[in-house]
């Protein structure tokens, strides 16, 4: 899908999205005619099972995740509701989450609670989100704040947060005899080579079929292909071509060129378009899948897919950068509070998003990086020892919405979308384009955007 703004959206299709919310949200309800209710409190100033514990309030929280809706979710109710009996709160699951609730948020009446998708633009947060605080405050608590913040405001706090790497099965790895992890393309192609010679694993599974799953390659071009915090929104946003191979093994090119040469060269399943998202769980869990390139947020779902966990490792992604490697880590999904809602609305979810980040076991289950300041790695990282996290810096005062505004003119859906790996699979598998050809067109989209936007690559 290609990436639109929710100014788009609403710009091109009111008339329809408002027939579609009449049919689709239920629960609370929040009357966007009247004046919203200010609200001065912010999340460093809430104290959990102290303040607040008499307020009454109905919520409803859209989620993506569906898995845990019966289980990890009651549980965290059950628990909240020890210091907040009278806050009910009641899950919608969605399976096509960003879409549709990108969709939803222009009616305004969505709920209380939502994971922020990325098709909002930072000038629009405060349109439709509840300020949690400024930067300066939170940020003493809380790592990792940037994604949903404009100027000193923070709108979206981060669930979790995740190093981006490649799940594997080590039993797999030993079979084909892969005794260091790779640090390189090169050496990563010849792995794959290996597991499909010697063993009867799938070398690199893609997981096409599942569409949302091709945008991770997306989160590997920054900080993992090139070690620069600074990079997204001065290398890759003001640059030259930044999609063309730097021959050196590192960069965009590098990432992308990956996937290609394991498509073209035979490394993947036959047929890309039969992939089945919830069944390779168990088939790498089983040996049956050598590697997936996933955030580390997928491990713990690979080792809970049958009784093989201990054979479920995550390694860096395989570019090294003048002899070091990094790994590009961020935020997931960002809890948002509807602005619309009541006053106490707000102020219970505010309490429960709290609690969800500082006490429940959220990030830990995931196998993710809790955002809370001073808390430990997760286990899934241990083969990152020496690898440099890196988090993307945030963009200028004033250029909070450049990226955004590049991305969707080029229609290259970078983080968004995943056109161009989807490209890269279509491609490699048809042998139509080669990867420059490729490049050279996102090369060309990317430029014509940046014009259109007053930069001047360099």
């Amino acid at each position: 899908m290609r990436r639109k703004s929710l100014k788009k959206i609403i710009a091109v299709s009111m008339a329809t999205m408002m027939a579609f919310s009449m049919a689709a949200c239920g629960g609370s309800k929040s009357d966007t005619s009247k004046e919203k209710e200010e609200m001065d409190v912010t999340l460093d100033q809430i104290k959990l099972g102290e303040d607040y514990t008499d307020i009454k309030a109905d919520l409803k929280f859209l989620t993506h995740r569906t898995d845990i809706v019966d289980t990890d979710f009651e549980k965290y109710k059950q628990e909240f509701n020890k210091m907040y009996p009278n806050i009910n709160i009641t899950y919608e699951p969605i399976t096509d989450y960003a879409n549709d609730v990108t969709t939803r948020l222009s009616t305004g009446d969505w709920g209380d609670i939502c994971m922020i998708p990325t098709t909002v633009d930072k000038d629009e947060l405060g349109n439709y989100f509840q300020k949690f605080g400024q930067y300066d405050s939170l940020s003493k608590s809380y790592d990792m704040l940037n994604n949903f913040r404009y100027g000193e405001d923070i709108y979206g706090i981060p669930s979790m947060a995740n190093a981006q790497g490649i799940v594997y099965n080590k039993k797999v790895f030993e079979q084909a005899g892969i005794t260091e992890i790779p640090k390189t393309p090169d050496e990563f192609i010849a792995a794959l080579k290996a597991i499909k010679e010697k063993t009867d694993a799938i070398p690199l599974y893609t997981n096409f079929a599942a569409d949302w799953t091709m945008s991770a390659w997306d989160a590997y071009i920054s900080g993992s292909a090139t070690g620069d915090p600074d990079y997204m929104n001065v290398g890759l946003l003001k640059g030259k071509n930044p999609f063309s191979d730097r021959g050196d093994g590192t960069g965009p090119y590098a990432v992308y060129n990956v996937l290609y040469e394991a498509v073209k060269q035979g490394l993947t399943e036959d047929d890309p378009t039969t992939t089945d998202w919830e069944g390779s769980k168990g088939m790498i869990n089983q040996g049956k899948i050598g590697t997936m390139v996933l955030g580390s947020w997928a491990v713990i779902q690979m080792q809970q897919a049958g009784e093989n966990a201990d054979d479920i490792g995550y390694m860096p992604f395989p570019i090294t950068v003048s002899g070091k490697q990094y790994a590009t880590a961020g935020p997931d999904y960002c809890y948002g509070i509807n602005v619309n809602s009541s006053k106490d609305n707000k102020i219970a979810a505010m309490c429960y998003i709290k609690y969800l980040v500082e006490q429940s076991d959220y990030a830990q289950a995931a196998g993710a990086i809790s955002v809370v300041k001073g808390s430990e790695l997760p286990e899934v990282l241990k083969d990152f020892d020496g690898v440099e996290l890196v988090v993307d810096n945030p963009a200028p005062e004033g250029e909070e919405n450049l990226f955004g505004d590049v991305n969707n003119d080029s229609e290259l859906g970078i983080n968004v979308s995943g056109v161009m790996p989807k490209q890269v699979v279509e491609e490699a598998t048809s042998g139509t384009k080669t990867m420059k050809e490729m490049s050279d067109e996102w090369n060309a989209a990317w430029t014509a955007a940046q014009e259109a936007n007053g930069i001047d690559p360099q």
